[in-house]
């Protein structure tokens, strides 16, 4: 498990990084945000004001939802521009990037941000093209992920160079991909009626975002109601006389469970659950797979949400060990909106359900990260624009315009991204990720 911020080790990171932010977009008109929390500032609440460079740490307000005091929309320029911007070590970040048009933040006492959410429909963001990645930069490693378990809107894609030149790579989707992925809802749509379709947001007749089964639930309530009740009884059926078996990928190795009075128990008191709705199985976060505070069944119960979303329960009674990615999504009764926006994304990698990055121990990566305790710069092109499935395209293409730091070199290595990562090293990180704001 990964050290936190505030225990006492070596640094291995700059105290500050360089981003090179990429429109890649078919608009003139793209800004950027960044929030987080600044490490090295006792967590204060951080943005980084329009020129790319300067922090913004705001004073708590005296009531709430009041505007920002500075101007922190950072102008991306030109279609295939490049602009670089500097940040400070900072946790619980997100990169937030809108399209022919300006993003509104608002600061609560404390201060706490009010960031802008696809789920409520009177957001004045509601109906802007934006996304946003997410990342931690602290004094051990970067970390980068694309995250599409809220929505996906926006293309983005990840490219992130370590002080040996290396580069690792995430594709994300292409110009194209959202409407890929709403045509993929909706044909999913035809085959099994389930609601699929309520997930596409429109504006004015065109796609806006698609949104997840989780936000499609707040957005529609009874959205997905009883979709997975024969999987789960088949599930239950099964580990009547089967026994499944979960690595739980800590120090509590392999544990094992069977359904027991109507509950799948894993004995010893290491873990009960009884059936999830699909409410539980899309948000990995409520019913019997709330937050227990316990990690032997924390550990348990992010390895089993992942395998009822990916709905290889059925196939494999060993996982996440046993799994194979060819298995997954194959019932027809699965977190289609998963499936689908894997499959939209150039190299099949993004973070789509809130524990996609279970994998088996020294398997390969779904989770759409990138991470490196050496860092040296992250390029983020937005608008999938020349997107490319080792990023050679977003480097050759990157015209290096002036923008706020007038500062545009892009990296010019072009190794693959590697694939094999030891899932063993970097779980216990990933696991005090999802604690952090920018999961929740």
């Amino acid at each position: 498990m990964a050290p936190s911020n505030n225990a006492v080790h070596a640094a291995t990171t700059p105290t500050t990084l360089d981003f090179q932010l990429q429109n890649q977009t078919k608009s003139g008109t793209v800004y950027a945000y960044i929030t987080g929390q600044a490490i090295d500032n006792n967590n204060a609440l951080f943005l980084l004001k329009s020129d790319g460079k300067t922090a913004y740490y705001p004073s708590s307000p005296s009531g709430s939802q009041q505007a920002l005091g500075a101007d922190c929309a950072i102008p991306l320029g030109a279609v295939g521009n490049s602009v670089t911007v500097t940040i400070p070590r900072l946790a619980g970040a997100r990169l937030w990037f809108v399209q022919d048009d300006k993003l509104t933040f608002y600061l609560n006492p404390g201060p706490s941000l009010v960031e802008p959410s696809p789920a409520n429909t009177a957001d004045p963001n509601y109906n802007k093209y934006w996304d946003f990645c997410e990342f931690t930069f602290n004094d051990q490693q970067l970390y980068v992920n694309i995250s599409y378990v809220d929505f996906v809107s926006l293309p983005i894609s990840l490219t992130l160079t370590n002080s040996s030149g290396q580069t690792k790579h995430v594709s994300g989707i292409p110009a194209d991909g959202l409407d890929t992925i709403c045509s993929g809802l909706t044909d999913q749509q035809a085959k099994d009626n389930a609601g699929w379709d309520k997930l596409i947001i429109k504006k004015n007749g065109a796609n806006l975002r698609a949104v997840s089964p989780n936000t499609g639930i707040t957005l529609n309530a009874g959205l997905f109601d009883n979709y997975y009740s024969s999987y789960v009884d088949q599930v239950w059926s099964k580990y009547t006389s089967d026994s499944l078996t979960i690595n739980t990928q800590i120090s509590s190795g392999n544990v094992n469970a069977k359904i027991s009075n109507g509950l799948l128990d894993f004995g010893n008191g290491a873990a009960t659950y009884g059936k999830p709705a699909a409410a539980d199985i899309f948000s990995c976060s409520t019913g019997p797979f709330a937050v227990a505070g316990k990690t032997e069944k924390d550990a348990i119960s992010a390895r089993l949400a992942a395998a009822f979303n990916r709905s290889n329960l059925l196939i494999n009674t060993n996982t996440p060990d046993g799994d194979k990615i060819s298995d997954y999504y194959q019932n027809a009764v699965t977190n289609h909106y998963s499936r689908i926006v894997h499959a939209a994304n150039l190299d099949g990698r993004g973070y789509s359900f809130p524990y996609d990055d279970v994998a088996p121990s020294n398997g390969e990566d779904q989770s759409g990260s990138v991470f490196d305790g050496s860092p040296k710069s992250l390029t983020v092109a937005v608008g999938g624009g020349n997107a490319s499935k080792d990023g050679n395209n977003q480097r050759k293409n990157a015209t290096g315009s002036k923008g706020p730091s007038n500062d545009t070199k892009t990296p010019t290595t072009s190794q693959p991204a590697k694939n094999g990562i030891n899932w063993k090293d970097i779980l216990g990180f990933l696991n005090i990720l999802k604690r952090l704001p920018c999961f929740k």
